[in-house]
């Protein structure tokens, strides 16, 4: 079966920078999308960014633009989330999560990593 297992989170100071990976293993993933989310406590989950497994493409919030970039290592099943410029409302869990060709959406989740970001 598919997993999803990111990590890299943490604790850091506004204007600061985190990598998260996420390392995906269980089918082929060519031709899926792979998509980055995050939950802050009493709020919606929220669609951050998103990258195309096979062609690279990649489409982000704009929250995040210009201060999130998502790539992929193919060759490493994994896909990587760097966040520079951070403020304390980029602060929630982040997760990320695949959506096949089937049509089914984001069906295929991580367990999330908590990201803190501090005065």
């Amino acid at each position: 079966q598919v997993q999803l297992v990111e990590s890299g989170g943490g604790l850091v100071q506004a204007g600061g920078s985190l990598r998260l990976s996420c390392a995906a293993s269980g089918r082929d993933f060519s031709g899926g999308t792979m998509g980055w989310f995050r939950q802050a406590p009493g709020q919606e989950r929220e669609f951050v960014g998103a990258i195309a497994w096979s062609g690279g493409t990649t489409s982000y919030v704009d929250s995040v633009k210009g201060r999130f970039t998502i790539s992929r290592d193919n060759a490493k099943n994994t896909v990587y989330l760097q966040m520079n410029s951070l403020k304390p409302e980029d602060t929630a869990v982040y997760s990320c999560a695949f959506a096949a060709v089937d049509g089914r959406g984001y069906a295929d989740w991580g367990q999330g990593t908590q990201v803190t970001v501090s005065l």
